[in-house]
């Protein structure tokens, strides 16, 4: 077993001693107490870093830490209703793991134009981690609707020679000697002829269209669901669309309500 702890399995933990491995998101406090806010992959907690208990040295580091910077903290584990997720991690030691200097994403406004910039560090902040996480939960129930309701999964080419709608729409590219090929924007085609072996399927990745739009909604690239069926009807079709979407939103609520 690993010697270190997930920040979500605090609850298995409570009064124990852990140590665990994250990052720095903000620090505050005066005095001979000072809080630490600490991510690692599974959640974010409060740390507690007294003098008393640390000693003199030790918090003195904690004082200067920079947002960001990697650290491997020990600590018993205490139940707090006012903390985020419950708990909190009272520190008994630390030790920097890497320093971050001048992060530039800090806890204050900043503009679109500077975070897309930015956006491999502003992965790391509480509204871009929430999305993530949203989002992986969403593409596991996804998967599990369909898994769930007998569907086969027909993973499409992203390079095709086929067009499903307008070519005028398509991203084209020089396939060697042969012409061009395209990357595509429906696996449509594919599942209709898929649907003869397996009678229920679906595709689920990337999609790209060529279409210029002037509303910031619009997206060159996604990801799309598609499914075929055969032997249904319309009243059939709706209601499958109903059930889909409705098992998707209550696994996100169960699962990231948080």
């Amino acid at each position: 077993m690993s010697e270190f702890t997930g920040i979500k399995y605090f609850g298995d933990n409570v009064e124990k001693s852990v140590t665990i491995r994250g990052w720095l998101m903000n620090s505050r406090g005066s005095g001979k107490v000072k809080f630490m806010i600490v991510r690692d992959g599974t959640g974010i907690t409060q740390c507690v870093l007294e003098e008393e208990k640390v000693g003199d040295e030790l918090f003195e580091l904690g004082r200067g830490l920079g947002q960001e910077t990697a650290l491997e903290v020990t600590g018993v584990v205490i139940e707090e209703p006012r903390s985020k997720g419950g708990f909190e991690l009272h520190v008994t030691s630390f030790k920097v793991i890497s320093k971050s200097e001048d992060f530039p994403i800090t806890p204050k406004s900043h503009g679109t134009d500077f975070l897309l910039t930015n956006r491999h560090l502003w992965l790391r902040s509480r509204k871009q981690l929430a999305i993530m996480l949203i989002r992986d939960e969403v593409v596991t129930a996804i998967r599990e609707f369909f898994r769930e309701n007998d569907f086969i999964l027909i993973d499409s080419p992203i390079l095709t020679g086929s067009i499903g709608e307008s070519a005028g729409s398509l991203f084209s590219t020089k396939y060697f000697d042969l012409g061009n090929a395209y990357l595509a924007q429906t696996g449509q085609l594919y599942l209709e002829a898929a649907i003869y072996a397996f009678e229920k399927v679906y595709c689920f990745g990337p999609t790209f269209r060529a279409v210029k739009s002037k509303t910031r909604r619009h997206l060159t690239e996604f990801w799309m669901i598609e499914r075929e069926m055969a032997f249904e009807d319309n009243d059939g079709n709706m209601d499958f669309q109903e059930r889909f979407v409705s098992f998707v939103v209550k696994r996100g609520l169960e699962m990231r309500g948080d």
